[in-house]
């Protein structure tokens, strides 16, 4: 998903520089959007991966 925020950020700002403000802002703020969205998943599987993590070593121990 970072990968697609990159994506849209290069074809914006390529669109902002070539003069189309307004569709270049555009995908500037899907990138945004997509950015925000990696960043939440990332911090909600990092959360669930300790939690599962510190349930193994409970059982192991």
């Amino acid at each position: 998903m970072i990968r697609w925020a990159v994506i849209f950020l290069v074809i914006g700002l390529v669109m902002a520089v070539l003069g189309f403000g307004g569709i270049g802002g555009a995908f500037i703020d899907i990138a945004k959007i997509l950015f925000f969205i990696a960043v939440a998943i990332f911090v909600i599987l990092l959360v669930l991966g300790l939690l599962a993590g510190r349930k193994v070593k409970d059982t192991l121990s």
